[in-house]
This record gives structure tokens, C-alpha cells and sequence, in this order.
């Protein structure tokens, strides 16, 4: 029997892959899962291949939005912001589907969820407005969105809150069982040496950084702790970027708050579709809401591991004009 084409191409896709990666370096993860160097980004191994298909085949609409972060860096937040703001016209707060369905279940990944299963999916199964989320950097994307004019929000974290939060989720959910995760020195040594999922971090963050200075039209920059210290005026901010501001009218009534209320961490939290249930097999809901806070790396990482960082960054991001430094005050 012939196999259906999207077979075919997935075999086709594997065998691509498995010659690709015998000829890539490759490095464990802080849980022991297998990284490997492609384009100088550190991808697990298991999502070379949805890469490659993602990088040949997506082709965004004019109105796609796509969501960008390192894994841990308020990607949750932020889904369940850019799901809010942009479907506001079509659900009231109180009949959100924020309510009763997990974020990351209402604006997939590009690489973890569509590209997973299918060489090319059928563009007629991604949704419009399409709203999308990607961890991968901006040298990695395919050029198909370079080239667009859709929207690109990206959001960044405090590299320590953002190494310890990721790090624990790992722990947590053990995606790949029979890893055995790195100790927290050997896993931090790597963290600051670009060694991790996406990574190395500062060019994750540059990348998107310096083409919001280029194209601040098409690519939003925002930081994580930035918002957690105003959330109201960022929701503004995001709306007014993606095209989609709020009217005298919806201000007025004051929808800005109850949409920063609805996809508050506590909010979003404390709702039971995401204190019970399952994103996919070994991850719950639940893992995806962990404390949300700023500085929880002071009770995981010694004063020491922050000075290190410290450095790699003051090297790394030296004359970009972005600034980190209030990250490691005490």
C-alpha cells in the first residue's frame, strides 16, 4: 500500500534528520535530554525535525502574531495576554475561554505542537488571527516570517529567574524519562556557557532585541519584570502594537484591567482547568504555574553564581543599549 503523503514526507523528513545530526555537536540538557548544535542554537534533539519542517514549510499570514521567548520566561502570561486582547471582540471576560482552557492549549507552538506530528500541516488548520508561540530564536525562524509583515512580541526574564524556572519545570515534568538530569553546578556551568534548550540566552535575546530597534513596527520588545511591576499599561502597549487598540469606550469600562486581572498569574493560577489535567503526557497543567515571581533565583543560586552571570552578561550585551543591571540587585 502507498503511504499518504504526509507519511511519506514525515519519513522522508526523518531520514533528513537522522543524517543531519550525525554530523552536529551535541550536549545534554539540565535534564539530561540531548541538545544539538544547529545554526548555533542549541535544539533538543527531539525537535530537530519539527525545526527543519517548520523552516521549510510555514508560511505566516499577514495578520499572524507570533509570541517568542526563551521556555520560562512568562510565555504563559503572555499567550494568555495576546489571546485576550485579540479575541476580546468575541468572548466577554466572564466567557473566556481563559476559564476553562489551559493558555498554552489556546495559542500553540509552532515547533513543540504543529510541526510535531505533520511535515507541513494544512495551513486551513491554523487559525486566524493566527497567534502562535515559538522558543527558537530570531536567526532560526524561517525566513517565510522574516519576510512578512506580521507581528513579532517577544518577552524576556532575568536569566537567573528564567534558568531556575525552567529548570525546575524539567525536574517536574521529565519529558524524556530516562534522562537523568545534571547537577545543579554542572547544569548552571553550561547555562552560562549558551549550553541549553534555545540557547545561548543572550543571543536569544539580542537577536529579537536589536530587531525591535530595526523594525520596532514589526517586533515588540518587552520584559517580564517590567510588566509583573505594571501590567495594566502593558496590555495598552501590546494592544496599540498589534493594531488593535482600545477605544475610548472599552477604557472607559474598564476592560484594560479586567483583561490584566484575568490573565494574572493568581488569576490563571487558581482556575481549575489549570489545577488539574494535562498539556500532553508528563506535563500538567499544573507545572506551567510556579511562583511567577521576581528574584526566586536569591533562594536557589548563591551570590556567587549571580556575579557569574552578571559578567557573561555585561560582556555579552555590552553597547546594545539594553539594560539588565536592576536583574541582580538584591
Amino acid at each position: 500500500m502507498e503511504k499518504p503523503a504526509d507519511e511519506h514526507e514525515l519519513a522522508k523528513d526523518e531520514t533528513t534528520e537522522e543524517l543531519l545530526l550525525q554530523t552536529l555537536e551535541q550536549q545534554p540538557n539540565s535534564d539530561g535530554v540531548p541538545l544539538c548544535l544547529y545554526q548555533g542554537v542549541w535544539s533538543p534533539t527531539f525537535l530537530l525535525r519539527p525545526l527543519l519542517s517548520l523552516q521549510e514549510n510555514f508560511k505566516p499570514h499577514d495578520n499572524s502574531i507570533v509570541l517568542a521567548s526563551l521556555p520560562k520566561a512568562g510565555t504563559t502570561w503572555l499567550k494568555a495576554l495576546l489571546f485576550a486582547i485579540v479575541n476580546r471582540d468575541r468572548f466577554p471576560i466572564d466567557q473566556s475561554p481563559l476559564l476553562t482552557t489551559n493558555p498554552h492549549k489556546l495559542v500553540l507552538s509552532l515547533e513543540c505542537y504543529y510541526y510535531v506530528d505533520h511535515f507541513n500541516p494544512d495551513p486551513g488548520n491554523l487559525p486566524q488571527p493566527g497567534v502562535f508561540s515559538t522558543h527558537l530564536p530570531l536567526q532560526v525562524l524561517p525566513s517565510s516570517i522574516i519576510s512578512s509583515t506580521c507581528k513579532i512580541v517577544y518577552v524576556s526574564r532575568n536569566p537567573l529567574d528564567q534558568f531556575v524556572s525552567e529548570r525546575e519545570f524539567l525536574l517536574k515534568t521529565r519529558m524524556v524519562p530516562d534522562c537523568e538530569p545534571l547537577p545543579l553546578d554542572q547544569a548552571f556551568d553550561m547555562f552560562c556557557k549558551g549550553v541549553h534548550a534555545f540557547g545561548p540566552f543572550w543571543d536569544h535575546i539580542l537577536g529579537y532585541w536589536r530587531a525591535s530597534l530595526e523594525n520596532p513596527d514589526r517586533v515588540l520588545f518587552l520584559q517580564y519584570e517590567d510588566m509583573k511591576r505594571d501590567s495594566v499599561s502593558h496590555v495598552k502597549k501590546i494592544a496599540e502594537f498589534l493594531g488593535k487598540p482600545f477605544s475610548d469606550e472599552e477604557e472607559g469600562r474598564g476592560l484594560i484591567g479586567e483583561i490584566s486581572e484575568l490573565c494574572s498569574f493568581e488569576k490563571l493560577k487558581n482556575l481549575e482547568t489549570n489545577k488539574t489535567g494535562a498539556l500532553h503526557e508528563n506535563v500538567d497543567n499544573s507545572s506551567f504555574f510556579r511562583k511567577g515571581e521576581i528574584g526566586d533565583w536569591r533562594n536557589h543560586l548563591s551570590p556567587a553564581m549571580a556575579e557569574r552571570v552578571k559578567e557573561v552578561v555585561d560582556v555579552k550585551l555590552s553597547g546594545c543599549g539594553l539594560k539588565l543591571d536592576t536583574y541582580f540587585k538584591s
